[in-house]
Order: C-alpha cells, then structure tokens, then sequence
C-alpha cells in the first residue's frame, strides 16, 4: 500500500507529486519455510534459533569477563534451550485452551511447535528450571548467570519476533499510521469480520524497538554503577547477585503489558477480563522489584566470584608447577639421602685410625 502526495504550488516553487509507502507489507507465505532434501526448514525456527546463538555468544562474553571458564554458556544453554521450548509451548497451551481442547480438534496440535504459538513468558520460566540445572553442574551462580544473560536474553527476545512476523501471528488493533501492518485476509490470526486491507499495529516491530532500546538502557546502568563503585573505597554490590536480571524484568514486564493491552489475540485467556499475559507481565515487574530488594539487602557486598564456594576451577598451569616443584624437591631429598647412606657406609668400611 502506497500514499500518494500530489503537486502543489507554493510562490515560483512546484513541489513534485511523491509516493511514499503507507504500510508495512507481510512477507508471503511461501517463506514461512522452505525444503532441504527430504526436510522442511520453517523460518519461524531459524529466528529463534538465531536468537539463542546470539544470546549465548553475548552471555559467554560477559561470563568471561568475570572469570568464568570460556564455553560455559553453550552448557548451560544445552539445558535451558529445551526445557525453555517446552515450557513455551506448555504456557501457550494453557493461556489457549480453547484451541487445543474440545471436539473435533487435533489432539497432536499442541506438539507442533513449528506452527507458531511458543509463549515467551513460559519460555522464561522452562529456561529459568533449565539454568538452575546447568549452574548446578557447572558451579555457577544461578544469580550471577542470570545478571551476564539479560542483555543478551533482550538480542535474542528481538530477533525471534522476525519469526512471528513471518508467520504474521503478532499484531495490534487497526490502525491509519503509516507504518500500519498488512496482513493477509486467509492469515490464521486474522481478525473474524474485519474488512479485507484493514492495517494493524505492528506490534513484532514495537518490541523489538523496545527490547533494543532495554539493551543500551541496561548496559548504560551497568556501567554507571561500576563507574561509581570504581571510585568509592568500600564499592557496593552494584548490578550483581541478580540485580541486573531484576532490572531485566522490571523492563520487560513493562515493555509486553502496554503491548498486550492493544495486542488481537482472540482465542488466550483472560482472567477477569485481563489477558493472561498482561497478569504475567505484572508478576514479572513485582518479581524484578523483589529480587532488587531482597538481593540488596542480603548481598550489599561485591560479589566474589561467578562460581559458588568450592566450585572455582582449578588453575592447571600451576597445578602442573606445583607438582613439578613438588618432584623437583622429593629428587632433592632422595639425593640427600643417598649421599648420606654413601657417606656412612664409607665410613664403615675405613680402618680404624689410631
């Protein structure tokens, strides 16, 4: 859809007639996903796929930074990434009974994921049992993982809404704005009784705006209290011990209530006329308010380490020095004592001097 701006005359000057788009097109269905030999790879999973790559590059970069052993955010991820998936699919299901319940339908629907329908709260709490398992493993703190992931968890939140633009599943009430979505009239999503050509708030492209714009807003935070803690002579705890993922929260929850407020998605749940997910996005701001409380009152010291007590990893390098210094001193004492059994029995056998 395109807006058309006519000539004009203003004094001696003509304004030229300009065609400026008047809306966001949906790309076609036809790259919703594509086939590679005997598999069909669906784009939708490729975003999201995408999105846990950067995720775990950023984390693992953060982690190092504060001493942890390279690579363990792709260890962690091997257990957050699955039970994350499933416990999106699972809160999906649930806040979308109606979809997946009663006669006639699919009882295989609710496991074909690659349809759409993944819930990105419920994907936190599956990821969130997934890496409490992996820092149980790897020794890490689960708070400490958390304040390296949410940035990172913003990157990745971004990307994989390109994935519901694809299956043009997440929009908003009509709207005349320039940047209106278009959505296809046969789209599963599409509104029952709404005129064909009907624009919507894009709502994939306000989060991703928003989830951008919470990255520089909390690495901006970060580094204004490591800056402030560098210069006082008893530093404070600063965005550690889970701080930074309270902080997480508290923007996100913000972020996906107002979104939801204005978000078309007739078939979810909603507890006293709310949305489920608006009663979610408000847990998750209280839960971020919490964890900064609580964490501040129980940690107001720097963290010492990213691994729990006793779960620091060894230092090879010098493991290895210390037992070749180790070596070094038992050849040193076996050659002592040789030479003192030499010495005395010389001295057995020597005539008696008189």
């Amino acid at each position: 859809m395109w807006r058309v701006l006519d000539t004009h005359d203003v004094g001696d000057s003509r304004y030229l007639r300009v065609v400026l788009p008047a809306s966001i097109p949906s790309p076609d269905p036809v790259w919703s996903q594509f086939s590679l030999g005997p598999l069909t790879i669906h784009t939708y999973a490729l975003c999201l796929l995408a999105g846990i790559a950067a995720a775990a590059y950023i984390t693992d970069r953060r982690l190092r930074a504060r001493g942890a052993a390279p690579g363990l955010a792709l260890d962690i991820a091997m257990w957050a990434v699955p039970i994350g998936i499933v416990g999106a699919r699972i809160y999906h299901v649930l806040t979308h009974l109606d979809d997946f319940t009663g006669p006639g339908v699919d009882p295989w629907a609710w496991v074909r994921i690659w349809e759409g329908g993944n819930a990105l709260f419920g994907s936190l709490i599956g990821g969130a049992v997934g890496v409490w398992i992996g820092c149980r493993q790897t020794g890490l703190r689960f708070g400490s993982f958390a304040d390296a992931l949410a940035p990172g968890l913003l990157v990745a939140q971004a990307i994989g809404r390109l994935g519901n633009y694809v299956n043009q599943e997440l929009f908003g009430l009509p709207t005349t704005l320039p940047w209106g979505l278009e959505i296809r009239p046969d789209a599963p999503m599409f509104p029952v009784g709404t005129p064909e050509g009907t624009l919507f708030h894009p709502l994939f492209l306000y989060e991703m705006v928003w989830n951008i714009i919470g990255v520089a807003v909390l690495l901006t935070i970060e580094r204004r209290v490591v800056r402030r803690n560098a210069a006082l002579e008893h530093p404070g705890a600063g965005l550690r011990w889970g701080r930074m993922f309270g902080l997480y929260l508290i923007w996100y929850g913000l972020g996906r209530s107002w979104l939801e407020s204005i978000r078309i998605d007739p078939t979810s749940d909603a507890p006293l006329g709310v949305p489920a997910n608006i009663w979610t996005s408000g847990f998750a701001i209280l839960l971020g308010i919490v964890i900064i409380v609580v964490q501040g009152r129980r940690h107001p010291e720097p963290e010492p380490s990213v691994y729990r007590p006793g779960r620091e990893p060894v230092d090879e390098d010098a493991v290895d020095e210390d037992a070749e210094n180790e070596d070094a001193e038992n050849e040193d004492v076996a050659g002592t004592a040789a030479e003192n059994e030499n010495l005395e029995a010389g001295s057995a056998a020597s005539p008696d001097s008189k």
